[in-house]
């Protein structure tokens, strides 16, 4: 099985993304025919929720239902509510809950850099495990040290790292984001996603060459069955087709046997998302 484990999906007219600068390409719908358009050679894909309100994730998860293609769902729910615990599991039980896989929020916005280890969001956090679901990272270099702490806090349940932390690519800089990344694949119960690269780069002319420093970091800290690819479609547009992030994840990985090639391609995700 051939697993696309991050992408995303919006229509405007139902909810703006303001996120998206007017003058980005991706500033325009993206359905599900998009997606399988795009997303030719896989199998199954991960559906990663793009904006913070509670609406979206049973949007999402009713489109898993009416999709061969999405295997599973990463959604939001707010982690400092008292009633987070109640939300997850209307969730879970209400309607097509059972695509539902994991939960994020976009830590990267915060302006604490402890954001993740404040008592209300440790709270939040354990509901996400006592409801059987992962949890995945979206952070910034200079958030991996939280990151680290609350990874420590709860080694008996699933994190996913999402972008590989989103490394200073277009600087050239590796440390301190590679020590960090070293330290947090020490834990067993992380996986990172071999994602979003391309747009931590220079957009207008990055080489495969740019990326590979910072993916053999992950790829030697992780090991690939601890390391899945993600298209991170259509963001990922902002500086790369489809077909060209596929091509430097290849590229990045061509070292690898088969077997090994085949969990980052593959076989991670299916196991880390029960596809």
């Amino acid at each position: 099985m051939r697993v696309d484990a991050h992408h995303h999906l919006w229509d405007l007219n139902v909810r703006d993304q303001d996120w998206i600068d007017p003058s980005w390409v991706i500033r325009r719908d993206y359905d599900l025919s998009d997606l399988a358009d795009a997303a030719v050679g896989f199998d199954r894909t991960v559906l990663v929720q793009t904006i913070t309100v509670p609406e979206e994730t049973p949007e999402f998860l009713a489109i898993a239902g009416e999709s061969d293609l999405v295997g599973a769902v990463v959604g939001w729910v707010d982690l400092t509510s008292p009633a987070v615990a109640d939300t997850l599991a209307e969730l879970r039980t209400g309607v097509n809950g059972e695509w539902l896989r994991g939960i994020r929020h976009q830590v990267q916005g915060e302006a604490d850099p402890r954001w993740l280890c404040r008592d209300d969001v440790q709270r939040g956090l354990q509901a996400v495990f006592d409801a059987g679901l992962l949890y995945e990272l979206l952070v910034l270099p200079h958030q991996l040290e939280a990151s680290i702490e609350t990874v420590a806090a709860f080694q008996d349940h699933p994190f996913v790292l999402d972008h590989c932390a989103k490394p200073p690519i277009a600087s050239g800089s590796l440390e301190p984001w590679a020590s960090s990344i070293r330290e947090l694949a020490g834990f067993e119960n992380v996986t990172c996603k071999l994602s979003g690269l391309v747009t931590e780069a220079d957009w207008a002319k990055w080489t495969v060459d740019d990326l590979r420093p910072y993916a053999e970091v992950v790829l030697e800290a992780f090991g690939p069955s601890r390391v899945m690819f993600g298209s991170d479609w259509p963001v990922c547009l902002l500086a790369a087709s489809y077909e060209d992030v596929v091509e430097a994840a290849e590229d990045l990985t061509s070292n690898f046997s088969q077997e090994e090639r085949d969990q980052v391609f593959g076989g991670t995700a299916a196991r880390v998302y029960t596809l």
